[in-house]
């Protein structure tokens, strides 16, 4: 049957990856990859032999109407990110949209995804929260946190390891050294950490450290 299903795959630990997306994935007949050279690491694990295209932000744009086709033309798709859910800061977005318009079938599978584990122990308030992912690298990042000043909820960002001392110096200077925050990596693996205090305590263990993986920051909104 003709559609299109979007499979998280694991952030860490190969042992999240569900049954129910294991076959998904050897059912399809084709497997969108972001980074092919990740995901057949993870479709050999599992014993994987569905075909593999590329499919990643610097040929979303070209792609979408050429899967659009193949979706029309009875194929069924699964949609996969190198790790998490993708359109959650992953590519996704304009292929659902565009699937939408063409009245083909999306699904979406229940899975990992970097940031619900990170906000659930963070230890702040998760029953309402703003989700920013990576902020711009430069041009406007300063506006994109001067916008959350008055923010009374949880705000939940994503960070490179190398970016996140500046993030949080960043953030010290708009929203006070002594707001609460949590900072957390290697979310499921093997060395997953996270770190909660002020903005200045969790500042000064960062830069005592040489900071590796991926980061979530979890900000208290404004008290």
């Amino acid at each position: 049957m003709s559609r299109l299903i979007v499979v998280p795959t694991p952030i860490g630990n190969l042992g999240d990856m569900t049954q129910r997306s294991i076959d998904v994935l050897k059912s399809v007949d084709i497997i969108l990859a972001e980074d092919t050279r990740v995901t057949r690491r993870l479709l050999s694990h599992f014993q994987i032999n569905t075909h593999m295209q590329p499919f990643h932000q610097h040929n979303e744009h070209k792609s979408v109407e050429r899967v659009i086709e193949l979706l029309q033309s009875e194929k069924s798709i699964a949609l996969v990110s190198d790790a998490g859910t993708p359109g959650i800061s992953d590519p996704a977005f304009l292929l659902v949209r565009a699937c939408v318009e063409a009245d083909v079938t999306v699904e979406c599978l229940p899975g990992a995804t970097a940031f619900v584990p990170a906000l659930v122990v963070s230890g702040l308030p998760c029953d309402r929260f703003v989700f920013e992912g990576f902020l711009p690298h430069k041009k406007g990042r300063q506006k994109r946190l001067e916008a959350l000043i008055d923010e009374e909820r949880t705000i939940v960002f994503y960070e490179s390891p190398y970016r996140v001392v500046k993030l949080l110096d960043q953030m010290i200077a708009i929203f006070g050294e002594e707001r609460k925050v949590s900072v957390s990596r290697e979310i499921s693996k093997m060395y997953e950490e996270h770190r909660r205090g002020s903005l200045a305590e969790v500042l000064e263990y960062l830069k005592s450290k040489d900071p590796k993986g991926e980061y979530v920051v979890v900000l208290a909104g404004k008290a």
